[in-house]
């Protein structure tokens, strides 16, 4: 009797010294997770070109002193989302106290010209990055009914800027399209036009074009018309 006595007092204290260290592992993992040794102490920005860093960081360092743990990334996603030039970005904790945000930039597409004569710089989902009253120096202007840049014409257009190779993009100064199937580009230094069509099979258009204008790029006014499939031709005017 004594013996089985003995036996279940020793499994009850192996019992409670283990639930004693677990409970003591829980505590340590959850003051060192909540601890202000772990709190935001750096903020660090990565993938920025035309914004500036350290706006960024003025814009969620608010922050600043929260553990790790509980900072509030609803807040940070509010923050950044005043900036339109971020089309998307991450987050990385890197203890014990960094707060990475790796940031990918809206890619400029084209310009839409306003009625006070100033410039909308627009990504190819017609979201305006900046406001110049200048035309931004390499992007052709889009021309679409209303400047509407949710219409199914300015789509069609971006899908034909995105596909065009970049010796064809650096020389087209307009692109103007009125539906979604009848994209027109102007050429620069130059009275040449080009009759696209639609924006299905762009990415060979556009090696067939730049083919045409090695060819033809010197002969003088004239139109390319890359419209119908498997049919490219330059006519003089």
């Amino acid at each position: 009797m004594s013996r089985f006595t003995r036996r279940a007092r020793r499994r009850r204290v192996a019992w409670a010294t283990g639930l004693g260290l677990v409970a003591m592992l829980v505590g340590l993992s959850f003051g060192a997770v909540y601890s202000p040794l772990l709190a935001l102490r750096d903020i660090q920005i990565e993938g920025t070109s035309r914004l500036d860093p350290a706006q960024l960081v003025d814009a969620i360092d608010g922050q600043m002193g929260v553990p790790l743990a509980l900072l509030d990334e609803g807040r940070i996603r509010d923050e950044l989302g005043k900036f339109t030039l971020i089309r998307s970005y991450s987050i990385e904790l890197l203890p014990p106290g960094t707060l990475l945000v790796e940031v990918t930039e809206r890619t400029p597409l084209g310009t839409i010209a306003r009625a006070d004569g100033s410039f909308d710089l627009v990504d190819a989902a017609g979201v305006v990055i900046q406001n110049t009253p200048k035309k931004a120096s390499g992007m052709p202007v889009v021309k679409v009914p209303d400047d509407d840049v949710t219409s199914a014409a300015f789509a069609s257009a971006a899908q034909v800027i995105l596909a065009l190779p970049d010796s064809v993009r650096e020389k087209v100064t307009q692109v103007t399209a009125s539906t979604r199937d009848d994209v027109t580009l102007t050429l620069a230094k130059s009275k040449q036009t080009v009759v696209w069509g639609g924006a299905e099979s762009s990415e060979h258009k556009g090696r067939v074009l730049a083919a045409l204008i090695k060819i033809h790029g010197g002969s003088g006014p004239g139109e390319y018309d890359v419209s119908a499939p498997g049919t490219a031709v330059f006519r003089s005017r």
